[in-house]
C-alpha cells in the first residue's frame, strides 16, 4: 500500500444532495453523495503518450491480463487472433514502469509472459517480448476462471505497488469448475485487486462475467463481435493507467440511535455496497469503492434516524473518504459531507423529493426491472416479462437514458414509451439480449 503524500494524490471532494426535511414521525433520510477526484495530473498525459513515463513517474501499478484459450476460442478461428491482437494492443497501452503479466486461461491457468511466477516491468523490450509470446497462444481445453483469478492474485501480490488491476476475457461458460469454486476464488481476490471482465461472442454467461466485475469493483461488458476487441482493450487499459489512488473507502459515521439502511453506487452504474461494509471503529463503517483516477461517481445513502419532534434537527451521517496505510491504519483524504435531518410541520417541505434522489431511485429500479424482465422472458412468462420491460422503457424514457432505451428497443416493440406500453419481439438476436443484460446497470447522471 503506498503512502500517499499530497503531491501525488488527486484532490477529492464530497457534495451531498438531499431534502433534509422530514414530517413528524419521519425516520428515513435519503441523500445522493457525489464524490469527485480531480487534478491527479497524470491521467491525460498517460493516455496520450503511454511510453513517455520513467518508472518513477505516475502511480506504481501492476496489471494481469487473463486471456481465454479454451477450445471454443477456435470457433471461428479469427476469435483467437482477435484476442491476441487485443492483448497486444493492451500491452502497447501500458505505461513504462508498470508491472505486468499475461495469463492463458483454460481449465488450468498458465503463465504466458514473463513466466517463473514473476511480473515483467513495461518498457519497449518487455512489450515486444510479451507480444512475441502471444503468438504461441492457441485454443484447446476447458474453462475454469477461478484458477485464472487465483494465479493473477498470486502474481499481482508479488509486486510492491499501490494499484493492482486484472482484465479477464472469456468466450464461454465456466464449465470446468464448480460454481462454488469460482465464488471462492472471487471472494479470495476481493479487495486485493480490481478487475474488468469482458465476454466475447454470445456463448458466455452474463451473470458470471458481471459477477466477477461487480465483486472486484471493475467494469463488465460484451464484445459481441471479436473484431472490436482491440479497441475495447485499448480503452480499458487507458482507463486502468489513469487510476492513481487504490482502495478508497467511503466511510460513514452515524450518531447513536441511527442505522444505515443501504449504500449503493448509482453512477456511472448501479453497484450494491451495503453488504460490503467493514467496521471502522465506534458507529463507523467503510464501504469499498476501488481505484480512482480523475472522475466523479454518485452514491445513494439511506439512513434510518430515531423519531424526533417538530423543530428538532440532527446530523444523520457524516461521509468521508479514507485509504489504508502500510501500518494498518487509514489516512483520511480530507473531503467530508454531512447528511442532515430536520423535522418540520411544513407539508410542502417534508414531502418534496430531492431531484437527485428521485432520478437515481428511478435508475436503480430501471436496472432491477430489466434484469427481472429478461429472467421472466427466459422462463417463458410473457405477461410478466412484458410488464417489467414496459416499466423499464418508461423509466429509461423519463430519465433520458437514451443508451438503455436503444437497447430495450431491440428486445421489445415500443408502442408508447411514456406509458410503458410494449410488446415482446418474437425474435431477438442473442447478442442484443445479452448486451441489454450486461449493460442494464449503466446509469445516466442528473441533468444539471
Amino acid at each position: 500500500m503506498a503512502n500517499f503524500s499530497k503531491s501525488n494524490v488527486p484532490q477529492f471532494s464530497v457534495d451531498v444532495y438531499q431534502n433534509e426535511y422530514l414530517p413528524e414521525g419521519g425516520r428515513e433520510v435519503n441523500a445522493i453523495v457525489t464524490v469527485t477526484s480531480t487534478g491527479g495530473g497524470t491521467v491525460g498525459s498517460a493516455v496520450a503518450a503511454p511510453h513517455l513515463y520513467s518508472p518513477g513517474q505516475g502511480p506504481d501499478a501492476a496489471v494481469a491480463i487473463m486471456v481465454d484459450c479454451s477450445g471454443s476460442m477456435d470457433y471461428p478461428p479469427t476469435k483467437m487472433r482477435n484476442a491476441r491482437d487485443a492483448t497486444a494492443a493492451a500491452i502497447d497501452t501500458l505505461r513504462d514502469g508498470v508491472h505486468f503479466a499475461v495469463i492463458g486461461g483454460t481449465h488450468v491457468a498458465k503463465e504466458v509472459y514473463p513466466g517463473g511466477g514473476a511480473l515483467a516491468v513495461a518498457d519497449s523490450r518487455t512489450r515486444d517480448q510479451a507480444k512475441q509470446a502471444l503468438r504461441k497462444l492457441s485454443a484447446g481445453g476447458g474453462t475454469a476462471i477461478g484458477t485464472w483469478l487465483r494465479l493473477a492474485d498470486r502474481l499481482l501480490s508479488s509486486a510492491d505497488v499501490s494499484i493492482r488491476h486484472g482484465i479477464v476475457l472469456t468466450d464461454g461458460r465456466n464449465e470446468h469448475e464448480a460454481p462454488e469454486d469460482l465464488k471462492a476464488a472471487i471472494d479470495s481476490c476481493a479487495g486485493r485487486f480490481t478487475c474488468d471482465a469482458r465476454g466475447v461472442g454470445t456463448d458466455w454467461e452474463v451473470k458470471e462475467v458481471t459477477g466477477i466485475a461487480s465483486a472486484l469493483l471493475g467494469t463488465a461488458d460484451i464484445v459481441a463481435d471479436p473484431a472490436n476487441l482491440a479497441a475495447d482493450f485499448t480503452k480499458m487499459m487507458e482507463t486502468a493507467m489513469g487510476k492513481e489512488v487504490a482502495d478508497v473507502a467511503l466511510r460513514l459515521w452515524t450518531p447513536v440511535g441511527t442505522a444505515i439502511k443501504f449504500v449503493k453506487q448509482v453512477a456511472p452504474r448501479v453497484e450494491e455496497l451495503t453488504d460490503r461494509r467493514t467496521e471502522a471503529g465506534p458507529r463507523a463503517g467503510d464501504y469499498p469503492t476501488g481505484s480512482w483516477g480523475d472522475e466523479s461517481r454518485d452514491y445513494h445513502v439511506c439512513v434510518e434516524v430515531p423519531e424526533a419532534g417538530i423543530g428538532q434537527e440532527m446530523l444523520a451521517a457524516r461521509v468521508s473518504l479514507v485509504v489504508p496505510q502500510p501500518d494498518g491504519s487509514t489516512q483520511n483524504l480530507g473531503a467530508q459531507g454531512l447528511v442532515k435531518a430536520v423535522w418540520t410541520d411544513d407539508m410542502v417541505a417534508s414531502t418534496s423529493i430531492n431531484p437527485q434522489v428521485a432520478h437515481y431511485t428511478g435508475q436503480a429500479e430501471l436496472a432491477q426491472v430489466i434484469q427481472q424482465g429478461l429472467d421472466l422472458r427466459k422462463s417463458g412468462d410473457v405477461d410478466g416479462a412484458t410488464a417489467k420491460l414496459g416499466r423499464a422503457v418508461q423509466l429509461a424514457s423519463v430519465s433520458g437514458n437514451a443508451d438503455t432505451a436503444k437497447l430495450l428497443a431491440k428486445v421489445v416493440d415500443v408502442v408508447d414509451a411514456a406509458a410503458g406500453t410494449v410488446r415482446l419481439k418474437a425474435k431477438v438476436a442473442e447478442a442484443d439480449e445479452m448486451t441489454l443484460e450486461t449493460r442494464s446497470t449503466k446509469t445516466v447522471r442528473v441533468k444539471k
